[in-house]
Parts: structure tokens; C-alpha cells; sequence
């Protein structure tokens, strides 16, 4: 899949797929975006809307393994002070990378461990 993607190639309809996604995050984790990612991974007309689902995917992913880091930490007190960061943190990059998307641009987490690829 080419990363180079003009952003008017991607219909509206796949635009707003692509919010709905990266904004599902905040409520669901990775459930919306495993699901759009498995209809949509091997529809090469649906490729663009399929990165943008595996980069929410990978994104959320993260977020757990972050969610577990701090529920572990918490044992010594300081685990606690992450809650609020992670809550924030997805919040932010959630809502930043729907509004890319509902552009039509390709929007990459700035911290995720990539790894669906």
C-alpha cells in the first residue's frame, strides 16, 4: 500500500468512515477500528481507509499496553499519576487524527508501536 495518498481521493463517504474510526477510540478502544479494518483489508479500492483504520488499531493497542503499565505501577503509587495522561493523551490524538481524516489526509499516531502492518 502506497503511503502517498492525494488527499481528494478518498470519497466523503470514506472520510467520514475514517472519523468515526480514529473518534471510536475514545469510547470503544480497538474494537471499531479492528471491525472497519477486517471488512475493509483486502478491498484494494478501500485502501486508504484501510491504513487509517490499522494506524487507529495500532494506536489503541497502545493505549491498553499503556493502561496496563499504569494499572501495574499503580502497586507502587506512581502508576497512578498516568491515568490522567493516557485519558488526555488518547482524547487529544484521537480527535487530531479525526479531523485529519475528515480532510481526507493521512494522519500517523505520533507514539504507537506499530504493530499491525
Amino acid at each position: 500500500m502506497n503511503d502517498e495518498v492525494v488527499q481528494t481521493a478518498a470519497p466523503q463517504e470514506d472520510k467520514t468512515i475514517a472519523l468515526i474510526t480514529h473518534l471510536s477510540g475514545i469510547i470503544a478502544s480497538f474494537i471499531v477500528p479492528l471491525i472497519i479494518w477486517l471488512i475493509n483489508k483486502d478491498k484494494p479500492e478501500k485502501a486508504w481507509i484501510t491504513g487509517q483504520a490499522k494506524e487507529a488499531l495500532n494506536f489503541q493497542i497502545t493505549i491498553v499496553l499503556a493502561w496496563i503499565v499504569a494499572i501495574v505501577l499503580s502497586f507502587v503509587a506512581i502508576g497512578f499519576l498516568l491515568y490522567p495522561v493516557i485519558w488526555i493523551g488518547n482524547l487529544v490524538f484521537c480527535i487530531l487524527a479525526g479531523v485529519a481524516a475528515n480532510k481526507g489526509e493521512n494522519y500517523r499516531y505520533p507514539v504507537t508501536i506499530r504493530l499491525i502492518s
